[in-house]
């Protein structure tokens, strides 16, 4: 007679019962949020201004970054299920202290700095309707604390994926884009690599994908919600979604703004340094309203959840 999957045989003999076998939606989440936050306002800015000069041919380096994504963020995984340790306190267990105030010393400053980027897409994406960065910004950092006194892992992670779907906005920006899809085919392995400005916005493109804290964060992530050795291939499945996810929405990026300002012959004197540049210069392709909603909508989801993520991850 078989023993019921619920329960299982003690040291003393006794019948304890074993433990429940998460549901996917209980394993879920790390992966997605860190790589939600990965596609940050600095992101999809530097993604546009990518479409935007040199076209289709940036939709390959996308491409090629997922497993690269993919790759350091399961480790991190790994590390996190196995060790049952932070980023940081492996770094001091193994390598001592001074090294682990080192990395500390780098998420801290790579922290600030993408910060520093996401309340300024925030106030960008404020300013897009009329209001101040007064008012945005003040607005942004007191929900961002209610959000760290949560107390609660869940919650934070439902509240920074369920914003960071906004970035999804591009969506429906690159199909009122009309790109032509025998154009990207054409031009999709054309890479321009003896040009020195495009390598220059390559390495942009390279640099804006791994981060210091999406290595803290996910790591840590991974141990408050408990997650076991028996969860690490949904993790990886969770992670490995993100990583397709993030990409997809650059490569997205990329798309709208090669079918519309590099496709009209602006490209080359176009500068889309801000939020409201990005919108500007869609607007005679998409309309006012719709270029001012899609491309605010995708810019302050980004810019929140990644918000989110640095700053719990800082701290």
């Amino acid at each position: 007679m078989t023993s019921s999957p619920s329960t299982g045989p003690a040291a003393d003999g006794s019948v304890v019962p074993a433990r429940r076998r998460r549901s996917p939606l209980e394993v879920w989440g790390p992966g997605l949020i860190v790589m939600l936050a990965d596609t940050d306002a600095g992101c999809l800015i530097t993604a546009a201004e990518s479409g935007a000069q040199w076209g289709y041919t940036m939709v390959l380096p996308q491409l090629v970054l997922i497993p690269i994504l993919f790759m350091v963020q399961e480790i991190t995984v790994r590390l996190g299920v196995v060790t049952r340790k932070g980023h940081g306190q492996l770094i001091r267990d193994h390598f001592g202290g001074r090294w682990a105030w080192v990395s500390a010393g780098t998420l801290v400053l790579s922290a600030v700095g993408a910060l520093l980027t996401e309340f300024a897409g925030i106030a960008g994406v404020g300013e897009l309707f009329g209001v101040s960065r007064w008012i945005t910004v003040p607005v942004v950092t007191i929900a961002l604390v209610v959000v760290a006194m949560l107390g609660s892992y869940r919650r934070v992670e439902r509240i920074g994926i369920v914003v960071g779907l906004g970035q999804l906005a591009f969506l429906p920006a690159m199909l009122l884009a009309h790109p032509d899809w025998g154009d990207l085919a054409a031009h999709f392995a054309a890479l321009p690599l003896g040009d020195h400005a495009y390598l220059y916005l390559l390495a942009a493109n390279v640099g804006a994908v791994i981060m210091p804290w999406m290595i803290f964060y996910q790591q840590t992530a991974v141990i408050d919600k408990g997650l076991t050795v028996r969860d690490l291939g949904r993790e990886r499945r969770d992670t490995a979604f993100g990583s397709v996810l993030t990409q997809g929405v650059m490569i997205v990026v990329v798309i709208t703004l090669a079918a519309t300002v590099w496709k009209g012959g602006a490209g080359a004197s176009a500068h889309l340094g801000t939020v409201g540049d990005i919108a500007t210069a869609l607007m005679p392709f998409l309309g006012d309203a719709p270029a001012r909603v899609l491309v605010g909508l995708a810019i302050l989801g980004g810019a929140l959840v990644a918000a989110i993520v640095v700053s719990l991850a800082g701290s």
